[in-house]
């Protein structure tokens, strides 16, 4: 699949940093583990950029998050975008044995190490969750590893928003819509403000929920608030959202599959490459 959205133009390859999810009358299921496949898909890929959509930073202490980012950076050659965020789903933590409390003072001082590491920096922290002990990346990163995040939450912006060169929301996050978007964008714009940041320094990145065939899947609970964009009318969809200030779409398809990609690279056209 990595290799057909790059022999479609496709610009990006994003993967979600999850482990296992399960209740709410699902069937259990969980994807493979996110470093690990961002690492393989580097190794197979030559143009594309690849990301975690985004990396919980409670998963990892936060140096081995920057340690695995800056190897993932090398193996690509310089492809690397880290989105990091939160986390939400209380069933993997709790599965795994991992925190779910605090999540946004865990992430607050997780990224303020992280950032640090990948921006090439020695970093000392004794932090109340996480500490670091005169830590540091080696080898060190080829580049500053362009930072992402992943969230609404007027907490998470306001951390985030002083340093990350990407914003990036999940479609039910604004109701796949581009007048949604665009109102959200809007708050976005206003909360780098208040950050302290020029508001187009921060660019805009959405996901676009894409269903090219109906019977072929099971709808999870929870996302069918957010109406799907039929394969007809995404190239006027991204359009709108262009127009709307998206600098990337992200495009989430039902199925996912070797063919939607491929499909998918051949009615879009001008959009890609």
């Amino acid at each position: 699949m990595a290799r057909a959205a790059e022999e479609v133009g496709l610009d990006s390859i994003w993967l979600g940093d999850h482990l296992l999810y399960r209740g709410d009358g699902r069937e259990e299921r969980g994807p493979l583990e996110v470093w690990t496949l961002l690492s393989a898909l580097a190794a197979v890929t030559t143009r594309v950029r690849l990301g975690p959509l985004v990396a919980c930073a409670s998963f990892h202490p936060p140096g081995l998050i920057a340690k695995m980012a800056a190897t993932v950076d090398d193996v690509s050659g310089g492809r690397l975008v880290l989105g990091l965020g939160a986390g939400w789903n209380e069933t993997e933590y709790r599965a795994f044995g991992l925190p779910y409390d605090h999540r946004v003072s865990r992430f607050e001082e997780s990224f303020e190490i992280v950032r640090r590491l990948v921006a090439g920096e020695r970093v000392t922290l004794e932090g109340r969750y996480w500490s670091a002990d005169d830590l540091v990346l080696m080898p060190p990163p080829e580049r500053r590893i362009p930072l992402m995040i992943g969230s609404n939450g007027e907490r998470m912006l306001s951390i985030a928003l002083p340093h990350v060169d990407w914003w990036n929301t999940w479609y039910a996050g604004y109701g796949n819509t581009p007048d949604g978007f665009a109102e959200l964008n809007a708050c976005i714009s206003a909360a780098a403000e208040r950050a302290g940041r020029d508001p187009s320094e921060v660019a805009r990145s959405t996901a676009v929920l894409v269903e090219l065939d109906p019977e072929a899947v099971t709808r999870p609970h929870g996302d069918d608030q957010a109406r799907p964009v039929g394969l007809d009318d995404l190239p006027a969809h991204l359009g709108a959202l262009a127009e709307a200030a998206a600098d990337e779409a992200i495009l989430v398809l039902r199925p996912i599959t070797e063919a939607s990609i491929r499909t998918v690279g051949s009615v879009l056209g001008s959009f890609v490459g």
